[in-house]
């Protein structure tokens, strides 16, 4: 029998399946299915199940669902307007009637026989009391069979996909069934090595990839899930544990002393530090001081005060003969840290620089030349860290801030440029504590779960449209008081199929009509980057009053000025996100508040935006974000740098990812270099760099 890898999948084209051809190729690709192996990781979203029939008396209305009866009348035809006709007929069975109605299905009339029994599958409805079911689908019983054996159709949990115009459900299915059939000669290598297949219980790959998307019954789709989902979840920790060992490839890390000057650094500070930050920076000294190469994340929500545990890890760093560099996503936020930074170390003879984009060439080659004769002790700066021009005398200690921009390799080229230097990663969005194993499965984490004093939560108000003109008030108020406002909306410019503001009209309508009395600003992420940095650097001067902007402040600079928040067309944003953006207020002493512009009329929408107005918890609104969107939306492991997952489900599927988490480190202790475990290495190579093993 022939044997095919997860590889040569990815390499054949599906336009050869039977009913794809050239045409619905480009259809497809909508979906970014372009190979076999897309083709059939392309999970089903839901199924319907119609295999239980109900009584007609049984029915509730809303449902979908199967029952059996009798046509009991004749199907009767009316044409209420031109261009629309309406099939009726009655169905019953021994326990009640139901009728069956059809809009503009003009061979209903010659398919349905008086005294015929049939299966019925759709949506009921109970309308003036009675029962109706609208365009289901329908299949003859034959009576002498029984209805396992009689029926093709109609008793079977049928896969739902997640469809784009011009693709419909059944033809994705029957697209599915032409691919799946044509493994019927052939084997598919499975991936898991056999003691882990054994030890915890997975369904063979061929059966798991037939019962996932057309289930003989309930227990085969949750075998076959299960599996998957293993499946999913186990690659991806071996792939986290491999960045852990490229990090700590040679063991050996750092092992700081205690520095004298440490308590003396910690007094000289011009606030007090938190009992979280005391904690949490307790646990990056144990790691620094330890053998082994720290690689840990601190976790805090929005104005917690991460920053300071990042200077004094770096204070450390320089007094032991260290370098340190610290890696941000922005130039204006690397610019924000240095002016804040530099006056705290310089006091202590540490010479502190900047290195970013948009420095000249020559101030560019002044901090090229400090970092390698070793006179600068600490940079600051943008991706242009990672550029090979730059070398380290002696880097000592890593930090990226705000993690989520930066993917995984960016901060291993970084890490590089050291001998075994110790890394910190920095994130201010809320990921609750086992999601952030699975993101940051190569780090340990710290919480900094208090905020410094003196702090006002900041009052968020949720309105609808009803409410602009009383809203546009409130910002005219707050500018007149001499304090800043943020106008964020989810697009940069109009798009015909989705209704919401854009940053360049509202701006522009604010500009000439609302406010065109005050100074607005506009900013987003198709600007140029000198022109970004100009406009924050005129609101954070307070030379604009009001900034319209995207999600682009979403990370970024402290403007303690500003106040107010108002975002428009909340519903379109997740919590997480909302909470993010909310956190560029509220950090001065004057309270501050958040405005919520809610377009959607849904219940899911009223219930987040009233998350939202609860609490200003980001991690309670994080593990919310996930209750109700699903880990999906919630981060792409794109962006990370980590492959994507297709069918996990990060917040239902914990359990299963403790055993997957067991599973990969079991590997990575029987077999580090996986010498026995050839594909798995290939794998690993292929999705994770050519670095990436276990040894």
């Amino acid at each position: 029998m022939k044997q095919l890898s997860l590889e040569d999948l990815k390499k054949q084209s599906i336009r050869y399946i039977k009913g794809v051809g050239e045409s619905r190729l480009s259809l497809f690709k909508r979906l970014n299915i372009n190979n076999f192996f897309d083709l059939l990781t392309y999970y089903p979203k839901a199924y319907e199940d119609r295999s239980i029939i109900k009584n007609i008396a049984d029915l509730q209305d809303g449902e979908l669902c199967s029952f059996e009866g009798t046509i009991v009348s004749n199907v009767n035809v009316t044409r209420p307007r031109r261009g629309m006709t309406i099939s009726k007929v009655s169905v019953q069975d021994s326990t009640g009637k139901i009728t069956a109605i059809w809009f503009n299905q003009h061979y209903i009339k010659n398919s349905l026989t008086v005294g015929a029994n049939y299966i019925f599958y759709g949506k009921v409805e109970r309308k003036f009391n009675k029962l109706q079911i609208s365009n289901p689908v329908f299949e003859k019983i034959d009576n002498t069979q029984s209805h396992n054996n009689g029926l093709k159709k109609s008793l079977k949990i049928l896969p739902v996909y997640p469809s784009t115009k011009d693709l419909s459900q059944n033809l994705i299915r029957t697209i599915m069934q032409e691919a799946l059939k044509s493994f019927n000669n052939i084997e598919l290598e499975d991936i898991i090595p056999k003691e882990i297949r054994e030890k915890y219980n997975l369904a063979d790959i061929m059966f798991s990839l037939n019962e996932i998307h057309f289930p003989k019954t309930e227990l085969d789709k949750d075998m076959a899930r299960y599996r998957l989902v293993f499946e999913e979840l186990f690659l991806l920790q071996l792939g986290l544990l491999s960045y852990k060992n490229i990090a700590t490839a040679e063991r050996q890390g750092i092992k700081y002393t205690k520095s004298y000057e440490m308590e003396e650094f910690i007094k000289s500070l011009p606030f007090e530090l938190t009992n979280a930050q005391k904690r949490v920076f307790k646990e990056v000294e144990q790691d620094m001081e330890s053998n082994n190469i720290m690689n840990r994340l601190v976790q805090g929500d929005v104005g917690s005060g991460k920053t300071i545990i990042a200077v004094l890890a770096l204070f450390k760093a320089v007094k032991c003969g260290y370098q340190g560099a610290l890696m941000v996503p922005t130039e204006i936020l690397a610019e924000q840290h240095y002016n804040s930074v530099k006056p705290l170390l310089e006091k202590f003879d540490i010479k502190v620089e900047l290195l970013s984009g948009n420095q000249s060439k020559k101030q560019k080659q002044v901090v090229f030349e400090g970092l390698k004769n070793g006179t600068i002790n600490v940079v600051i700066g943008t991706h242009a860290l990672i550029e090979d021009t730059v070398e380290f005398l002696n880097l000592g200690l890593v930090i990226t801030d705000e993690q989520h921009r930066f993917g995984v390799r960016q901060r291993s080229i970084l890490t590089e440029k050291g001998r075994n230097p110790d890394v910190l990663v920095m994130t201010a969005t809320p990921i609750p504590r086992t999601l952030a194993l699975i993101l940051y499965g190569d780090l340990d984490i710290s919480i900094i779960d208090e905020l410094p004093p003196g702090r006002k939560p900041i009052k968020t108000y949720s309105v609808n449209e009803s409410m602009r003109e009383r809203i546009n008030n409130f910002i005219r108020e707050t500018v007149q008081a001499g304090q800043q406002v943020y106008i964020v909306c989810p697009l940069v410019e109009e798009s015909e199929e989705i209704e919401a503001k854009s940053a360049v009209v509202t701006a522009e309508d604010i500009s000439k009509n609302v406010f065109k009395d005050l100074k607005v600003g506009i900013i987003h992420g198709k600007m140029k980057s000198n022109e970004k940095e100009s406009i924050m650097r005129s609101f954070k001067d307070g030379e604009i009053s009001i900034l319209v902007s995207t999600t682009i402040i979403e990370v970024g600079v402290n403007v303690p000025n500003a106040t107010l928040m108002v975002i428009e067309n909340a519903e379109r944003f997740g919590l997480a996100q909302l909470h993010q953006l909310r956190g560029r207020v509220g950090r001065g002493g004057t309270q501050s508040y958040c405005i919520l512009f809610n377009q959607s009329n849904s219940k899911v929408s009223k219930e987040r935006m009233k998350i939202m107005a609860q609490s200003n918890d980001g991690f309670v609104i994080s593990e919310k974000d996930l209750e109700i969107r699903g880990p999906g939306e919630f981060f792409g492991t794109k962006q990370h740098g980590l492959p994507e997952l297709k069918i996990a489900n990060l917040y239902k599927d914990l359990e299963i990812l403790k055993l997957a988490q067991e599973g990969a480190k079991e590997i990575a202790i029987k077999d580090p270099g996986l010498i026995k475990n050839k594909k798995l290495k290939q794998y690993l190579a292929q999705h994770f760099g050519e670095k990436a093993t276990l040894s």
